[in-house]
């Protein structure tokens, strides 16, 4: 071997033979087994050329090698090339390729796995309440509704016994009051000074009269005891009242305070009822007086019926209810007669029954259940709260079925 001859080169590091090495083939895609198979099949056809044309060739006459072993060299090269062995790193790769399954690559064969195989379905995480979506029965539905609407229909019990009340209670209160004005001063004096009103026949004057009738008259209405009326004397020094007119006065100061303590106690609850219905109730108020002037007219016209068919009878029979028999009969000379005579009475009758006719009266035009009346009380009634309803919420049954179930969770 002379100096000047080219060195011979590997095949195995000789990279102007193999410049297109697949050293980064294990990061493309995988191809197919068929184009796997060809391509090799392929490479092996130049492959063998140049293994025939490599430095072995002129190695071997360069050394002086004789033909028998160029023969045999061209023997092993074509016997190597007919047997499919590479002898580049190429061609070594490009056959295990084709004679094994290439295993696929790392990361692009899991990308395009993954996106031919993922389909476009979202997932999310059911909420807690999304059972709630699911609409109920036809028949629960149904049920829900009648329900619904048969508790709209019910009416609350506390509104209507306070309208029961205030309807019972005002007949009760008005006569209160009417006593009241009837037991003052300011009656009595009307009475004596009235034209027709009889005068004493025993020698009481008007001014007598009105002095002995306002001591009366004022025992009833003050906590003093029976000496306020034992204790007068008239001009003779003589006792006024006997004792047993203080007795029966004495009765009717009872029978007066505690019917004017009922009444007292009948307006606080009167007036509680009304703040009652006012708040829980529109058109409560109204309702409950209009049903008590009713009763009332009813109440007074008949006891002014009674009256008028028989005076006597009814006196008799009114003082028989409150009072014992015997303690309230007295003679014409007695102070309590000449004081309050039958006229007396029989005008105080017709008072009473007048005031109490005509507030019940009043009562009964302003409370009349006129349409306009009746608009200003709302669509609420005997104390039911009207509810909005769903439709006009822009709600359905099943919206409604889903917020009902929403609220009771909450």
């Amino acid at each position: 071997m002379s100096d000047k001859s080219p060195k011979p080169q590997e095949p195995d590091t000789d990279v102007h033979e193999d410049p297109n090495e697949p050293a980064f083939d294990w990061m493309k895609p995988k191809a197919s087994s068929g184009a796997s198979s060809a391509a090799p099949a392929g490479k092996d056809v130049p492959t063998a050329a140049a293994a025939q044309q490599s430095p072995a060739a002129p190695a071997s006459t360069t050394t002086g090698s004789t033909p028998a072993a160029s023969a045999s060299s061209g023997t092993a090269s074509t016997t190597s090339a007919g047997t499919g062995q590479p002898e580049s790193r190429a061609d070594r790769k490009a056959a295990e390729a084709a004679d094994t399954e290439a295993e696929p690559p790392l990361f692009a064969d899991t990308l395009a796995s993954t996106s031919t195989e993922k389909q476009p379905s979202h997932y999310s995480e059911p909420l807690p309440t999304s059972a709630l979506q699911v609409r109920p029965p036809e028949d629960e539905v149904a049920r829900r509704n009648a329900e619904r609407e048969q508790a709209a229909k019910v009416k609350p019990i506390g509104p209507r016994v306070f309208q029961v009340l205030l309807a019972v209670f005002f007949p009760v209160v008005l006569l209160v009051l009417a006593v009241r004005a009837v037991t003052s001063p300011l009656f009595l004096w009307v009475e004596y000074n009235r034209p027709g009103f009889p005068g004493d026949g025993y020698g009481f004057s008007t001014d007598d009269r009105m002095t002995y009738g306002s001591y009366a008259v004022d025992y009833l209405s003050n906590w003093a005891g029976p000496r306020y009326l034992g204790g007068l004397v008239n001009q003779d020094g003589a006792k006024l009242f006997k004792d047993s007119e203080v007795a029966h006065m004495a009765d009717v100061k009872l029978v007066i305070l505690s019917s004017f303590g009922a009444g007292l106690l009948l307006i606080i609850l009167s007036i509680i009822a009304i703040i009652y219905l006012r708040k829980r109730s529109s058109g409560g108020v109204r309702r409950g007086l209009f049903a008590g002037s009713i009763v009332t007219l009813v109440i007074i016209i008949g006891l002014a019926v009674l009256a008028a068919l028989s005076w006597q009878q009814f006196f008799t029979e009114f003082h028989r209810i409150f009072f014992a028999n015997g303690t309230w009969t007295f003679s014409l000379e007695d102070t309590l007669i000449r004081l309050f005579p039958g006229q007396f009475w029989v005008d105080a009758g017709i008072v009473i029954g007048a005031l109490v006719f005509l507030a019940a009266t009043l009562t009964f035009i302003m409370t009349w259940p006129t349409k306009r009346r009746r608009g200003v009380a709302g669509t609420e009634s005997d104390g039911e709260t009207t509810r909005e309803p769903e439709e006009a919420a822009g709600l359905t049954a099943h919206e409604h079925d889903v917020k009902e179930s929403t609220d009771a969770k909450r």
